[in-house]
């Protein structure tokens, strides 16, 4: 079978699990058009780095690199003769997930009440951040699944967040308290709103761009006092999402039966493809790792016993 088809086959197989998997296929298959013109009936290792290092940038031969390991893994769980190069042969250049900047529940309903001040005043601008940080920090949504919201989307079971990250749609139970704010805002939105059918929008009728929304959050943390002057790093839009997900694991306490649990249900609720992904908050909640080390400590002692 020729590299093409097997890399076809593969490009199947992820965006099957909800991967776009666009660009890694087009990669994957200038290396198999090339395996095929060598005549490589399995993976080789030299032919990756070959193929790799062609790439115009370091950057590029270390993606290059980490794509096609991928598919060189997947080949060789089928026939071991299929060969893995290895994997920092370009270095290591990956950088490694920033520092999460955890927000108490009182930073939060700070940023909430100064987002009240954003101009225009007397629009519906102000009131579309105070209620777009508020859900962000009560859901642990992602900015884009928020500001994608229309008509229709707010279900009396819960929040329905269409096309995700990874092109799958999920339901998100909210708080009663949360689904009575965003009534509110919506009672508000149907008067000044404007004709999107989208849930929030600003002044102009349209919704928030993105980055919009990012650099408003990060103006109102220095205003005030959460983050430091443009030279320094802190709080992010994207640590409302951090937070809510370490609260919400720090309700389980060290029982370790339990937070496999919540885990799990975790994961589902913020959209995650990977257990993986939900796991790293471990490392960010010292409240939690401290527990399950206290409670690892009084087993240990239990069976010594």
């Amino acid at each position: 079978m020729l590299m093409t088809a097997h890399v076809q086959r593969y490009v199947a197989i992820k965006q099957g699990l909800g991967y776009s998997f666009v660009d890694q296929a087009q990669m994957l298959n200038k290396y198999a058009a090339l395996a095929d013109e060598r005549g490589d009936e399995h993976t080789l290792a030299s032919r990756i780095i070959e193929w790799s290092s062609a790439a115009p940038s370091s950057l590029g031969s270390r993606e290059r690199l980490r794509v096609a390991r991928a598919f060189a893994v997947s080949m060789h769980a089928e026939d071991n003769r299929n060969e893995i190069p290895p994997r920092d042969m370009f270095g290591r250049g990956k950088r490694p997930r920033p520092r999460p900047h955890i927000l108490s529940t009182a930073d939060i309903a700070q940023i909430m009440d100064a987002a009240l001040s954003v101009p225009p005043i007397a629009s519906i601008t102000p009131y579309t951040y105070h209620h777009l940080f508020g859900l962000l920090g009560a859901t642990g949504l992602r900015v884009s699944e928020a500001v994608a919201l229309c008509d229709g989307d707010v279900t009396p079971d819960g929040l329905v967040i269409r096309e995700t990250k990874f092109h799958k749609s999920r339901l998100v139970p909210i708080h009663e308290s949360t689904r009575s704010a965003l009534a509110d805002y919506l009672m508000l939105r149907r008067r000044i709103g404007g004709q999107s059918p989208h849930i929030f929008v600003l002044s102009t009728g349209e919704p928030p761009d993105h980055a919009t929304v990012s650099r408003t959050f990060i103006r109102l943390a220095r205003q005030l006092g959460l983050r430091g002057p443009v030279s320094e790093s802190g709080p992010r839009l994207h640590d409302l999402r951090h937070s809510f997900a370490i609260r919400s694991l720090e309700q389980c306490g060290g029982d370790r039966a339990a937070i496999n649990r919540h885990m799990l249900a975790l994961s589902t609720y913020l959209g995650h493809a990977c257990l993986s992904d939900t796991y790293w908050y471990l490392e960010a909640t010292p409240v939690l790792v401290r527990q399950i080390a206290q409670a690892t400590e009084a087993f240990r002692k239990g069976g010594a016993a």
